[in-house]
């Protein structure tokens, strides 16, 4: 559910393009409609590095001139809390669209790109009250345990393969891929099916990444080549979901056909959806956008919370330990179920330091300025874009004993605590906060707590190679993710050999 801007260099112009790319940014440079892109650029940092920097040298807010965009980072919590709880209603619009980006959110109708208003109102309210309440949440529990029953499987097959190793984030993916799939579509897909469907959605992550074109549009005419990429993903993506959607359809239409048994999903609640504003349903290639929203949304991020927790476990075995003790006291010898989660604190505690330590993204997806206003005293002009840098908030000292520990026992025993959703107050939001936080906010935390705690029941983590060190260094993809994708050699539990 999160997007950033990633360090943009000539690669990401066609080729024919670079000699005239570099000759323009540097003439252009001395121009104010390029602002600050020359130095990002030339500073050779990933761009959440180079505001890292510039925040330490000028404080929790500053402002970058990106081309035609006004960029405001914020990077404290007081201010997060005014920007986003005080005048949620004032940040709660969303920048403008690179064309491109408005041919996969069919022109902003989905519930992150949405423009603040009546639209945006009619689409969150359905997802969050047809598909992520609490009580529709629970409805979908014997699909997560199906799920889990079958990554606890692939596990198993990948080790006896590889001599007890596996891959972390690739199977924890595909278990939170399977899940979202039933939820949205109602129907279990083969295998093959589901790895076409997440070959497509990757596809569509690659085709949005952030270009210069973004920032300085009189570009795009140079950007062609891409944009024709873009509506050749897009025609793939519509040409393999719309058939799902149309036997959804169909089976709703008839009932008493076999097709009936097919569980309730998401897609359900979109056929007749009334949006305010609008006279007509959906159409399909709306339909496609909020299905894509919905399966996105929830994949990579619960997938990267997953891969960043068990190498902390291997980090801290101790911790590893003293989970595995709560989970057998908790259960017993029985599997592990989602309401036996409610009782283990100590797991809740795990799960809260690695979102504290290791949100899934670096920058809060964006938010715009509705109208010309104020935040800590300084003027903020109206359509500013403003970016939330996560890791100036969670391991800011002034507010975290020790922050740069992994230290579950901070939550555990009470020593410090912090409300993930911010209304309170601001300490850590790895999901956003105020009227545009995370909607799966409950459907995450839920997927992250039950297959940790499988995966700790059913296997022991260690280090591969044995007894090396972890990289903690994240880069991103799509989400923050280990810069060496983490391998770890499992053992059942129970198991001595």
């Amino acid at each position: 559910m999160a997007t950033f801007f990633r360090y943009f260099t000539c690669n990401s112009l066609p080729s024919y393009a670079h000699l005239f790319f570099t000759f323009a940014l540097f003439f252009l440079s001395c121009l104010p409609i390029v602002g600050n892109l020359f130095q990002v650029a030339r500073s050779g940092k990933p761009f959440f590095q180079y505001v890292d920097d510039l925040r330490r040298k000028y404080g929790p807010i500053f402002t970058l001139r990106m081309g035609t965009r006004t960029i405001i980072i914020l990077s404290d919590a007081m201010l997060c809390h005014e920007a986003f709880i005080e005048k949620g209603a004032i940040f709660a619009g969303r920048p403008r669209e690179n064309p491109t980006r408005n041919i996969f959110s069919c022109n902003k109708f989905t519930v992150n790109s949405a423009v603040y208003g009546l639209e945006w109102r009619s689409l969150r309210r359905n997802l969050v009250q047809n598909m992520l309440s609490s009580s529709r949440i629970k409805e979908f529990h014997s699909i997560r345990s199906q799920a889990m029953d079958k990554l606890i499987d692939r596990l198993r097959a990948e080790a006896k393969a590889n001599g007890g190793v596996v891959s972390v984030l690739k199977n924890a993916r595909f278990a939170v891929f399977c899940i979202l799939l039933r939820m949205c579509f109602g129907i279990e897909m083969d295998e093959e099916t589901i790895e076409k469907m997440d070959l497509i959605t990757k596809n569509v992550l690659i085709t949005l990444d952030p270009r210069i074109d973004d920032f300085l549009p009189i570009l795009r005419p140079f950007f062609g080549k891409q944009r024709k990429r873009a509506l050749q993903v897009r025609k793939q993506q519509l040409e393999n979901i719309t058939p799902f959607i149309q036997q959804r359809r169909v089976a709703l239409r008839n009932p008493g056909s076999n097709n009936s048994a097919m569980r309730f999903s998401y897609l359900d609640t979109l056929f007749d959806l009334k949006v305010e504003g609008r006279n007509s349903a959906p159409s399909n290639s709306e339909l496609v956008s909020l299905c894509s929203e919905f399966i996105n949304g929830g994949t990579d991020t619960t997938a990267t919370v997953l891969e960043w927790g068990i190498a902390q476990l291997i980090h801290n075995p101790n911790i590893q330990s003293k989970l595995f003790d709560e989970i057998k006291s908790t259960v017993g010898d029985r599997t592990v179920e989602e309401k036996d989660v409610e009782n283990m604190k100590y797991l809740q505690a795990i799960v809260k330091e690695v979102l504290r330590k290791h949100p899934p993204t670096y920058f809060l997806l964006t938010h715009a300025a509705t109208e010309a206003t104020t935040l800590g005293g300084f003027n903020i002009p109206i359509g500013a874009n403003l970016e939330v840098f996560l890791p100036g908030i969670s391991e800011d000292p002034k507010i975290w004993s020790n922050p740069e520990k992994f230290d579950p026992d901070r939550f555990y025993i009470g020593k410090e605590d912090a409300d993930i959703t911010g209304v309170t107050m601001v300490k850590m939001i790895p999901f956003g906060a105020g009227r545009r936080i995370c909607p799966g906010l409950k459907m995450a935390t839920v997927h992250i707590h039950l297959m940790l705690a499988r995966m700790v029941q059913e296997f022991e983590w260690t280090a591969y190679p044995p007894n090396s060190d972890i990289d903690f260094s994240g880069k991103f993809e799509f989400t923050v993710v280990m810069s060496n994708t983490l391998k770890s050699r499992i053992k059942p539990r129970g198991d001595t050999r």
